[in-house]
């Protein structure tokens, strides 16, 4: 069954393991065998643009705890309302993206399998995309394919009351910061894994999915999928 999803920066992993849902007891999961079957995750694109959400910003494991990182976005006319999501430009007159790297490189360089994709994100903000859309396609894209998801990505092509079932099971607004997160104890996924600072705080769960990519790496699909 396909989902429905607002875009996300680097999305939290209940925000994967929605994707993985229905796709238990499918053979040779993500292992990337091109056999499989591609299931659609749909992304809205035609939402009008809402701040203090995770449409531009992220929840990671610092040194100091769990932290946040957000980027700014253009305010045309000096508003964003009223705005299509993926429309809504990015604000790079600030350098924002040397300041989420050097905190990333903070949280995670002692982490298993840092190095190992790194590069792979870190290109991804040095290309600095025009569009907050943009951006959060290339980055969800990334863990698609690291996670070994089989999964295909397409955008809305209009707006769709909630619940409407146009593109599928509507999670939009089911994953926000402002609000209790549920995905993970609904999918019997709520269990800890290997964090760098767990000694000093203990597990955080819910963090973006960079957090789970860096310390599980290849084993992250066994997370989200319940493996």
């Amino acid at each position: 069954m396909p989902v429905l999803l607002n875009t996300a920066y680097f999305p939290p992993v209940s925000y994967f393991a929605l994707m993985a849902r229905d796709m238990k007891g499918v053979s040779d999961f993500g292992s990337g065998t091109p056999s499989l079957p591609l299931y659609s995750v749909y992304i809205e694109a035609c939402e009008n643009y809402q701040k203090q959400s995770y449409r531009n910003r992220c929840s990671f494991y610092s040194a100091s705890g769990k932290a946040s990182l957000s980027f700014p976005v253009v305010h045309t006319g000096g508003t964003h309302n009223g705005i299509p999501v993926k429309d809504v430009m990015i604000d790079y007159s600030v350098d924002w993206v040397t300041r989420h790297k050097r905190a990333i490189t903070s949280a995670y360089r002692m982490s298993a399998y840092f190095e190992y994709y790194s590069d792979g994100l870190f290109s991804i903000l040095d290309s600095r995309p025009d569009t907050l859309f943009r951006l959060n396609w290339l980055i969800t894209g990334f863990f698609i394919s690291k996670f070994g998801l089989p999964v295909r990505m397409e955008e809305t092509g209009c707006f769709t009351p909630a619940g409407s079932g146009v593109y599928g099971d509507d999670f939009r607004e089911k994953i926000h910061p402002k609000r209790p997160d549920t995905v993970l104890h609904d999918l019997a996924l709520e269990k800890p894994y290997y964090q760098v600072f767990s000694g000093k705080y203990g597990f955080i769960s819910n963090l973006s999915a960079m957090d789970l990519l860096f310390n599980e790496g290849p084993e992250s699909i066994l997370y989200i999928h319940g493996g």
